[in-house]
């Protein structure tokens, strides 16, 4: 874990990440301009430098980040002071997210529980089950599996339902687009009541 830390600080120490495009999702865009859904509480998980917890506190929401990256936390929030909005911003393990107790009316994961070890993934499937407030949402986008860096990462659409299933249910799945190029996919869960 050590090791995996010091990658993605070094990679925010030294340079501007691929995966921070600091550009909100259109599938988060559309989900939050939706006429239909009503701004809650929503959590961030891998959140990065805050794009998305911005974004949704610019849309009413009560928004809160949580990275293990000191150096994107520290970045995340003078994002949100510059865009003079409130958000909480955590440094902490997607895995162990026991100092967070009330529930989310959306949990977005883009593009983090993909790079989490298999070994961890029950933790962090128990964490969003237990912080979506049931008929809540868990927006997920994962790369496929494929190996990288001498291990597997990535989900397959199987995995996903296993993971979460029989707290989440998934209601969409569509195939994702990355500037990088591997094959990924979006999925949309709603937490059983």
């Amino acid at each position: 874990m050590a090791l995996n830390r010091l990658f993605y600080e070094l990679r925010y120490l030294f340079s501007r990440p691929p995966w921070d495009t600091e550009i909100t999702p259109p599938e988060v865009v559309a989900y939050i301009n939706d006429a239909e859904v009503v701004p809650g509480r929503a959590l961030d998980l891998g959140c990065g430098t805050g794009t998305n917890c911005v974004a949704l506190a610019q849309k009413g929401w009560d928004a809160v980040g949580v990275d293990f990256s000191l150096l994107a936390i520290l970045r995340a929030r003078r994002r949100a002071r510059r865009a003079r909005v409130a958000v909480r911003f955590y440094q902490s393990d997607v895995t162990d997210l026991s100092f967070l107790k009330e529930p989310f009316d959306l949990v977005l994961d883009i593009g983090c529980l993909h790079g989490v070890s298999q070994e961890r993934h029950a933790d962090y499937a128990e964490h969003v089950a237990r912080l979506t407030r049931p008929g809540g949402v868990y927006m997920l986008y994962a790369f496929t599996p494929r190996e990288s860096r001498g291990q597997m990462l990535g989900l397959s659409p199987q995995m996903v339902r296993d993971l979460f299933g029989p707290a989440l249910v998934v209601e969409r799945q569509e195939g994702g687009e990355d500037p990088t190029g591997p094959s990924s996919a979006w999925y949309w869960l709603r937490r059983r009541n």
